[in-house]
């Protein structure tokens, strides 16, 4: 890339805080967002040939985000920029990194994801990864074997923001964006791309586009408080679930008639503790099976650093339910829950695996409630779909006053 106008600088803070507990801290941006970024400042200077300093999206989670441009040059047909990943007070090892974009004019038939029936008027977006951005090999991920590792979220505000900035110029041609991560192949073995498939970088995610830090004392305080506080407004009936994908699928799924919903993240145990200190009655867990499923083998805290043993509990309930040999092994080398189920579903013992981690869902929240409270769970998959319910479960529904569709 010829003809350099930018250089290195670091990101005025940005200034969005949380409070977990009593303690504040200060939020961050995703490498989606980062990728957001420097592509829509690399397209502002493809189309106008002019340096652009600092460049700003809205996020999907509402929130606005402006950051420098750094190591920005233009060249013949293309140019290409980077934004430093601001992390926040989040522990995470892609602080500081720099999130590069190379957008160019691109042929027609570009075959970007999502692309399909583009208005006439709009630019047609494609959307790859480059050095740093790992590559997808196994099945059972969001995105198909072979794709950059750039998640749904991620790639469609990277075209948003191409497409805001064509549409800005009266631009209509196609345009092709590549980011990379030059620091994202030492990176990647530091996360868990390797083992769940992904080769020779990092992933590029985010659903909100922002990075909220949690401590975890503070964040088990703040649960703990949440539910105290429901207690004390004279409420006996509560829903948990771990976080985003379980709002998405009691919004979908559930009319709550103000039943509360509780955020727990990890801390499936503790929070079921507390409900039965403050009297709760009746407790709904609701959850996607990635973390459920830990729970069926007594796993009460389920973050993987805790604790990692989903494979061998689908595994175990697939061989009670009459899978043979070759389907455990196959649910022992799959890389995600997801790929595990269709591989539970190919050998026919979907239904019988799916009623023995109830039943054992079941147990497992029963004895830990030690029967103060009636408690139940509704588990779903990756598509927000229910997978399946403990026995107890309409009941608990029922006596909360929610009605589920």
């Amino acid at each position: 890339m010829p003809r350099g106008i930018g250089r290195r600088a670091a990101n005025v803070a940005f200034e969005h805080y949380i409070y977990t507990g009593t303690t504040r801290l200060r939020c961050g941006y995703t490498t989606g967002s980062c990728a957001a970024l420097a592509a829509k400042a690399a397209c502002e200077m493809l189309l106008s040939r002019k340096p652009v300093g600092r460049v700003s999206i809205v996020t999907p989670g509402g929130l606005p985000v402006e950051a420098n441009v750094v190591d920005a040059c233009i060249g013949e047909g293309c140019a290409q920029c980077a934004v430093r990943k601001d992390a926040g007070d989040d522990a995470d090892v892609t602080d500081g990194v720099l999130v590069y974009a190379r957008v160019e004019h691109a042929g027609s038939g570009t075959g970007a994801a999502g692309s399909k029936d583009v208005p006439a008027h709009e630019s047609e977006v494609s959307v790859d990864g480059g050095v740093g951005v790992g590559r997808v090999t196994l099945p059972g991920l969001e995105q198909p074997v072979g794709a950059a590792a750039i998640n749904a979220t991620p790639r469609a505000m990277i075209t948003s923001a191409v497409r805001e900035v064509c549409a800005a110029h009266g631009f209509s041609g196609n345009i092709a964006v590549t980011i990379s991560v030059p620091e994202g192949v030492a990176l990647a073995k530091k996360t868990f791309n390797p083992h769940l498939g992904i080769e020779g970088g990092i992933s590029i995610l985010g659903t909100t586009g922002i990075v909220e830090p949690r401590s975890l004392a503070a964040l088990r305080d703040s649960i703990e408080l949440e539910i105290r506080q429901h207690a004390a407004m004279g409420r006996r009936g509560v829903v948990l679930t771990p976080g985003n994908y379980g709002a998405q699928f009691i919004s979908g799924h559930f009319h709550l008639n103000g039943a509360p919903v509780v955020f727990i993240s990890n801390f499936v145990g503790d929070a079921i503790d507390c409900c039965v200190r403050e009297g709760f009655t009746n407790v709904l867990l609701v959850g996607h099976i990635g973390k459920l499923v830990k729970v069926a083998g007594g796993i009460m805290d389920t973050h993987s650093r805790t604790a990692d043993c989903r494979a061998e509990i689908l595994a175990a309930h697939a061989a009670m339910a009459g899978a043979g040999a070759k389907t455990v092994r196959e649910i022992m080398s799959s890389v995600t829950t997801t790929a595990a189920l269709e591989v539970i579903e190919a050998a026919g013992v979907g239904d019988a695996a799916r009623a023995s981690l109830a039943a054992a869902i079941e147990d497992r929240l029963r004895r830990r409630a030690a029967g103060a409270c009636d408690i139940a769970a509704v588990v779903f998959d990756a598509e927000r779909r229910e997978l399946f319910r403990t026995s107890g479960a309409d009941a608990v529904i029922g006596e909360l006053g929610a009605t589920y569709e």
